[in-house]
């Protein structure tokens, strides 16, 4: 798979940061425009092993919002895999463009009701052909690939490292690449998610068990994939200043949740911030045209 990993760039938002160092947003969203962000780490070592033990078809989960989901469907396509998407929902009668997406890269998709979806083990038991991959690529290979995010460029100089949490993949990734004087923070994007502290905890390596790490719960907006007017009106004003895009999901929750802690001297003076963009621009594609300036 062809990616832009020499594309990812540093991008600076201090001047929305009060009382801080350094806050730069590292633009993972940049290396390709459908497995963008983060979702190629989390894919990377998964598909590799499912090439290695000759599956023929990769079976995977997701909402019908799911960047996870098209960029499975896409990468299947790139390296000859067949792929199949367990999508949690009743079918409605337009698929979201994200499942549109999926659709034109092969995708076969399967609708479960919320109460089947919630009973995974069952379904994957009952196709054990498939390799299967975890809802937003969550597993021990996730996290592993995860941890590569931090050698894309120079981080020791940072003090924390931040990002947007789903599963929990990417920020247990992020704590097993992090150096011994950094935290790193996740900002749920779901809510009531009260699993997810113990999620990281499973798929990480017992030797960072006891590295710094917060998972802070307070800024979804309402829950996964909700956006409100006010958040899509913070979307365009943070990139009518700063030429940052953001996506409905992930990252504009993140950097909204960054500043009010800023203003509000969560953090110390010193504290220089490396704020991890995942990506999923995608999703912005749901919206109504020119809700968006960019």
């Amino acid at each position: 798979m062809n990616l832009n990993t020499n594309q990812i760039k540093l991008h600076s938002i201090l001047d929305l940061c009060t009382n801080l160092n350094r806050a730069d947003v590292l633009r993972l969203d940049l290396i390709h425009p459908i497995v963008s962000g983060n979702k190629w780490f989390k894919l990377k070592y998964q598909i590799e092993e499912a090439i290695a033990l000759k599956h023929s078809t990769i079976a995977t989960f997701g909402g019908a919002f799911s960047n996870h989901i098209v960029a499975t469907a896409f990468a299947c396509k790139v390296v000859g895999i067949n792929s199949i998407g367990y999508i949690r929902g009743e079918e409605q009668k337009s698929l979201s463009h994200t499942l549109q997406q999926a659709v034109e890269f092969g995708m076969q998709l399967k609708f479960l009701n919320r109460t089947d979806y919630n009973h995974k083990e069952k379904i994957k038991l009952s196709e054990n052909k498939f390799y299967w991959i975890e809802e937003g690529g969550y597993s021990i290979l996730g996290a592993k690939g995860a941890s590569e995010i931090l050698q894309q460029v120079d981080t020791k100089e940072y003090s924390h490292i931040l990002c947007s949490c789903g599963t929990g993949t990417m920020i247990a990734g992020l704590i097993t690449g992090a150096l011994p004087h950094q935290k790193s923070i996740g900002f749920s994007a779901l809510k009531g998610n009260s699993d997810l502290e113990q999620n990281v905890l499973k798929i990480i390596p017992d030797t960072c068990k006891k590295k710094s790490f917060e998972i802070i719960h307070d800024y979804h907006f309402g829950g996964y994939a909700k956006h409100p007017k006010e958040l899509l009106k913070f979307m365009n004003i943070i990139y009518n200043k700063t030429q940052l895009p953001t996506d409905i999901v992930y990252t504009s929750k993140l950097i909204y949740g960054v500043i009010d802690l800023c203003n509000q001297n969560y953090f110390s003076k010193e504290s220089r911030l490396l704020i991890i963009h995942s990506g999923g621009l995608q999703g912005n594609l749901s919206l109504p045209k020119g809700t968006l300036s960019f």
